[in-house]
């Protein structure tokens, strides 16, 4: 039995402090590795199956989006057959790793958390380039994947070896958890090291196998995330790493018959396609998939009318255009109580025109473009039909540059059944909302399909506690950002469309990638 050494000592797992860029000695860092980065950009990657390194014929190309022409790295292209020689060399694989104690599987984990947290300003500027963000929100991407590392490792020495059960007279029993089998992992492009290394490093640490499938948007922040795992000491085997096409590799990986779960995290669409897939048995499959979903949202902040709306405004701004706009958990509805909502409207506008835009890799920029041109169209498209749905106090258009840049906007007078007010952007765009009064601005707030995460502004007591109760959102923020969930301190993950509330960074996450066994023996 797998367990972990009790010779095993950590300290109380503690969140990696964010880099203060307004310290020379940082600033100087962040550029020099920007430099360095930028002398290795267009080398090509290969994919690692069956423990060998892959190189295809049909390639893929990853861009910056604020230079559309500088090629980030250049990637292979899977086959569908690639894709299910990964997950059936992982299955073997599962036989080995399994085995291994959960104090040597911990034991990469902080190794490779000591190593990503030695290059973190590099692993910033990849991500930087790679898919626009700012050096605060890489910054942010590259400290979340430290916090998965070492929050993980130390979940699983707490659930490893045998649990205690309600003792029965004549006989000796327990509960141990063990691993599932082989995975896929499908991570986003919006989160592209942290996302990527905390699906694939829950699934190592717990005893699976995985095949890691990046985005196309991210495979180069991904790739490294994977040299830094094998150079901690994850067997090559155990993960294997395959790009190319959702549609083609994914869903081989998807639909294979020894795929024993899915880690996805991405739209709605493509999650639910994905939860239809794994429910239907494949010819040769001897279990139910399990499929660990998170799918998006549209997230509203509540502004009461005692609300703070100083501080209600900054926390909106900050989640509505905080990495343009490029989160699940962004802040895409604004829901304010009439005796505040001009002044609210008036003071968000004015915030707004201050948000500058421009290539990520200045940090003058505080948003960077959206990651494609096909994101540009999907954003300028909800825009237009903004227009038409609401008043637009500022922005409304693409901004200047040859990036995928768009301006910070707001549309005003928004209908709750509007479509800018229902539908995902994945953008720069705020919809605001008004309401009759906090019963009203909470009806508002969860007539939608979504329910990742919501935020209430209010000096009210009652009103905030109400909300607790009837905001129906996984992750609820009080006279906050609803944006910036920290592993350990908020568990992330959420109801309806958003997913199954997988709770990635809280204490239930690892158990979703194992099963219990309960055992008892007659004495």
């Amino acid at each position: 039995m797998a367990t972990a050494d009790a010779k095993v000592r950590v300290s109380e797992f503690t969140n990696e402090p964010f880099v203060d860029f307004s310290r020379p000695e940082n600033r100087a860092a962040m550029e020099a590795a920007l430099k360095k980065v930028a002398g290795e950009l267009g080398r090509e990657y290969p994919m690692w199956i069956a423990g060998k390194s892959v190189i295809n014929t049909a390639k893929i190309a990853s861009t910056n989006p604020s230079h559309p022409k500088q090629v980030i790295g250049v990637f292979q292209s899977a086959t569908a057959e690639q894709a299910a020689q990964a997950m059936e060399s992982a299955n073997r694989a599962f036989e080995t790793w399994k085995k291994a104690p959960a104090e040597k599987r911990v034991e990469i984990l902080f190794r490779a958390a000591r190593i990503v947290r030695e290059r973190k300003f590099e692993i910033s500027a990849w991500i930087c380039y790679e898919v626009g963000k700012s050096w605060a929100e890489a910054d942010g991407d590259t400290a979340e994947t430290i916090d998965f590392l070492e929050y993980y490792g130390r979940e699983m020495l707490r659930l490893a070896g045998p649990h205690e059960v309600t003792p029965m007279k004549g006989e000796k029993n327990f509960l141990t958890y063990i691993p599932l089998g082989a995975g896929a992992a499908i991570p986003p492009w919006n989160f592209p090291a942290a996302i990527a290394t905390g699906m694939t490093a829950a699934a190592l640490v717990t005893g699976n196998t995985i095949v890691l499938k990046p985005s196309e948007e991210s495979p180069t922040v991904a790739a490294k995330m994977v040299e830094i795992l094998y150079e901690a000491g994850a067997p090559k085997e155990a993960l294997q790493f395959v790009t190319g096409l959702g549609e083609v590799a994914g869903d081989a990986l998807v639909k294979h018959p020894k795929t024993r779960f899915i880690a996805f995290t991405g739209s709605k669409e493509v999650g639910l396609l994905i939860s239809e897939a794994a429910g239907k048995r494949m010819p040769g499959q001897i279990w139910i998939k399990r499929a660990v979903l998170e799918m998006g949202g549209k997230d509203a902040t509540i502004v009461d009318e005692d609300a703070d709306v100083d501080a209600a405004v900054e926390g909106v701004a900050a989640a509505a255009f905080g990495y343009q706009g490029q989160k699940c958990s962004a802040c895409s509805r604004a829901i304010v109580d009439a005796k505040v909502y001009d002044s609210f409207v008036e003071k968000i506008t004015e915030r707004a025109k201050k948000v500058t835009v421009g290539p990520s890799e200045d940090p003058g920029n505080y948003m960077g473009p959206v990651v494609s041109e096909t994101a540009l169209k999907t954003v300028l498209g909800y825009i237009d039909v903004g227009k038409k749905e609401g008043r637009v106090t500022v922005g409304g258009d693409r901004a200047p540059g040859d990036g995928f840049f768009v301006q910070a906007t707001v549309i005003a007078d928004v209908d709750p059944k509007a479509r800018i007010a229902q539908e995902e952007i994945f953008g720069p765009v705020l919809a605001v909302i008004k309401a009759r009064d906090f019963d009203h601005a909470l009806e508002i707030a969860n007539d939608t399909e979504f329910g990742l995460t919501g935020g209430v502004y209010s000096k009210n007591a009652a009103k905030l506690e109400k909300a607790q109760e009837v905001f129906h959102v996984g992750n609820l923020y009080l006279n906050r950002k609803c944006t910036g969930a920290m592993v350990g301190a908020h568990p992330f993950g959420g109801f309806n469309m958003s997913g199954t509330d997988s709770k990635t960074g809280g204490k239930d996450y690892l158990l979703l990638f194992m099963q219990g066994k309960s055992i008892a023996e007659k004495i």
